[in-house]
């Protein structure tokens, strides 16, 4: 596959069922993810509850999740976490398993320093063969990566393809793309950003919301990217209020209980989280619903 770093790609949610990742509501979810007409996967992420994984749970999921998108839409495995020699050996893994890209987090709870995240990111490059999306996201960790230090990795790091941006901060992310131009593509990493990130040369997102709605975040994009600003803009403004909701309780808690009332996961998050409060996803649904009522 040739891999193109644009479009929706689903931060996926990792189903659990008595304790246990749950395989088949995985694969299940992967795949209405692709026919639903979703640009791309990432399995093992912040949504995907990664830093609870075991490293073979790890691997079964992103294994599962390539095996169910059969080369159908690109898939980046979520890799990083605050030990180099752990994210390097997941980044291993996952290319054995046929994963297109790697996502690798800032460290979080170490604290790093700028020279500590480059050090980071090129002991990872150097160390594996995969193309690397750099995610970060100071709100889930103590590490803040600055638009310098990108710029950096992009010199030193050829494979360093792409950027999640999380910091909700769009001057952040327009500058890196004023410093990096095409060099580096950036995708929203907060769903309600997405349309203002891309207005000054994002390339799309790495969603939570589409975990439920994958066409209908997908369509906000591929408008965008097609210039069909008006389209992007009237699709996007009437999701607003499901990004919202999406973010009553810490994530993946409202998504997860929108996708238990589907019908489509066990209502399960492992500790340290909780499962949301049941006014929290109420919101959730009653936004979805109010979408639906309003959608075309």
């Amino acid at each position: 596959m040739s891999l193109t770093f644009e479009g929706a790609f689903t931060a996926l949610v990792t189903p659990f069922k008595q304790g246990e990742v749950d395989l088949a509501a995985l694969a299940a979810l992967t795949e209405f993810q692709v026919t639903d007409g979703i640009a791309g996967l990432v399995p093992c992420g912040t949504t995907g509850e990664s830093p609870t994984l075991t490293a073979d749970e790890h691997r079964a999921i992103v294994e599962t999740v390539v095996k169910t998108a059969r080369g159908r839409v690109p898939v980046i495995a979520g890799t990083g976490s605050n030990n180099t020699a752990d994210t390097i050996a997941r980044t291993r893994a996952v290319k054995a398993l046929g994963v297109d890209a790697a996502m690798v987090v800032m460290p979080y709870y170490n604290k790093p320093s700028q020279a500590g995240l480059l050090a980071h990111v090129r002991a990872v490059h150097d160390a594996t063969d995969l193309p690397l999306v750099l995610y970060n996201v100071p709100t889930r960790g103590t590490a803040d990566l600055l638009p310098e230090t990108v710029v950096e990795m992009a010199k030193h790091c050829p494979r360093v393809v792409a950027l999640k941006e999380a910091t909700g901060n769009i001057v952040r992310a327009q500058e890196v793309m004023r410093r990096l131009g095409d060099r580096l593509a950036v995708l929203s990493g907060d769903d309600a950003l997405t349309l203002g990130m891309m207005a000054c040369g994002a390339r799309g997102v790495i969603s939570v919301t589409s975990n439920a709605l994958p066409g209908a975040v997908q369509a906000v994009v591929a408008a965008a990217l097609g210039g069909d600003w008006a389209t992007a803009r009237r699709l996007h403004l009437k999701l607003v209020p499901v990004h919202d909701a999406m973010f009553t309780e810490t994530n993946p808690g409202p998504v997860k209980g929108v996708l238990a009332a589907e019908g489509r996961i066990a209502a399960e998050v492992r500790l340290p989280l909780a499962w949301p409060a049941q006014s929290n996803v109420d919101k959730t649904l009653a936004a979805i619903a109010a979408w639906r009522k309003g959608e075309g």
